[in-house]
């Protein structure tokens, strides 16, 4: 058993209390990283999670279908709730989105977002917009598995916890592990596809 003095309690608790599971989570659990006050360098205007900071998850699954089906399929945002536990809607707003997802305690995040780099059939590259609840920065990739079995969807997302990287380690600690929940999405979105319902656990 840890101990814990108590004076830290309330502190690590709020970080375990994030809900830092699936995709949706993983960038939930980014929305107390503006609290940090931490100032972006030069260069940097264009960034939501500049370079070496905060956490990076990569994460990716094998699906039989085509890229040009699987690329379809993600680019239509609103899709992705369906497998993405802790995603309550994606909304298009023009050439943004707008996403909520679940948050601690029955509260929900919010934040838009923009594709800022996309290649038909291979990938779509996403940041928040400045102001938004959440900083966060991802990519998705489409890539003809080996073999013509189908597709290796990669996943890469990079946000910034409270207090960084320890901030990781703690939600770990209390059995909330980022690269987990996104593989369980992902497993969610090959049964989907594959099969056209996901298996829960009862």
């Amino acid at each position: 058993m840890i101990d814990i003095e108590r004076t830290n309690l309330k502190k690590l608790g709020s970080v375990a209390g994030l809900a830092l599971a699936g995709i949706g989570g993983a960038l939930v659990y980014s929305a107390m990283s503006r609290k940090n006050g931490r100032a972006r360098g030069k260069g940097e205007d264009n960034v939501s999670v500049p370079y070496r900071h905060g956490v990076r998850v990569e994460k990716s699954v094998t699906i039989n279908q085509s890229p040009e089906a699987l690329y379809t399929f993600w680019r239509d945002f609103e899709n992705l709730p369906r497998f993405m536990r802790h995603l309550v809607s994606v909304e298009r707003r023009g050439g943004r989105s707008h996403w909520v997802a679940k948050g601690p305690a029955g509260t929900t995040v919010e934040w838009d977002a923009e594709i800022v780099h996309e290649e038909p059939n291979v990938m779509i590259g996403w940041r928040s917009i400045d102001g938004a609840d959440v900083d966060n920065a991802g990519s998705v990739h489409f890539t003809p598995a080996t073999g013509g079995r189908g597709t290796q969807v990669k996943v890469v997302l990079r946000y910034d916890p409270p207090g960084g990287r320890l901030g990781a380690a703690v939600a770990k600690l209390f059995g909330r592990d980022p690269g987990h929940e996104v593989q369980e999405d992902l497993r969610a979105l090959k049964q989907l596809l594959e099969t056209g319902e996901i298996a829960r656990a009862s």
